[in-house]
Formats: C-alpha cells, structure tokens, sequence
C-alpha cells in the first residue's frame, strides 16, 4: 500500500481533475459562478478531499471505504454537474469535453479501488 496518499493514482487524478473543473467554472457566466459554479466546485473538491480523509482513517478499514464510497458519490455529483453546464453552455465547454470521460475513468479507478480494499485491506 501506498506509504502517502499522493502515491495513490486516484488522489493524483482527482487533484488534477479538481484543477481542470475550477478553472472551467470560472467561465460561467456571472449569475451561475455562485449557483452551478459552486455547486460543481465544491462536489469536485469533494472527490480528493474524501480520499485524503479516507486514507487518514485507514487503520480503521470500514472508515477508509465509507470515504471512498463519499468520494466516488462526489465523482457522480461532479459529472452530473458537468452535464448540466454542457447542456447550458455548450460554447463554454467545447475545449473541456474531455473531462466527461476523465470522470468516468476516475469513476471506475475509485469502484476498482473500493473493491481492492474490502477484498485485500489488512492492518
């Protein structure tokens, strides 16, 4: 197991993922920077913040998976927000497209993860 939870591959991507997502709700228009801006800011945060908290609860392996399972839900809120911002803004989007499918990645690194730690996590 990791010795950090920078080493985990899902910290390391939910991070930039985090980055990439600020910077676009940032180009909203005015009125939705503190309406479905925040919303999608806070959810994405959300996704590495409950990892970090996680991994600083991994003694207790029940603890670490509740936040993982936090995290992977923050992943669906997060996608569930882009959604909405590309339905209504599509102009504002068109170069971020990507970061549909790299959710969806996330989504299943995070599931994977999930399921690696009930099967194999020992103390």
């Amino acid at each position: 197991m990791a010795d950090s939870y920078h080493q985990l591959e899902i910290s390391q991507k939910s991070m930039d993922l985090f980055y990439a997502t600020h910077r676009l709700s940032h180009t909203l228009p005015r009125h939705e920077l503190y309406e479905l801006g925040s919303q999608v800011r806070r959810s994405c945060d959300g996704i590495n913040s409950n990892i970090v908290e996680g991994y600083g609860r991994k003694r207790y392996k029940a603890d670490f998976i509740k936040f993982l399972v936090y995290a992977h839900s923050s992943c669906d809120e997060t996608k569930n927000h882009l959604k909405k911002i590309t339905v209504l803004y599509p102009e504002l989007v068109k170069d971020h497209l990507y970061l549909k499918d790299e959710y969806d990645r996330l989504s299943a690194k995070i599931y994977n993860f999930i399921k690696y730690v009930e099967k194999n996590w020992k103390i």
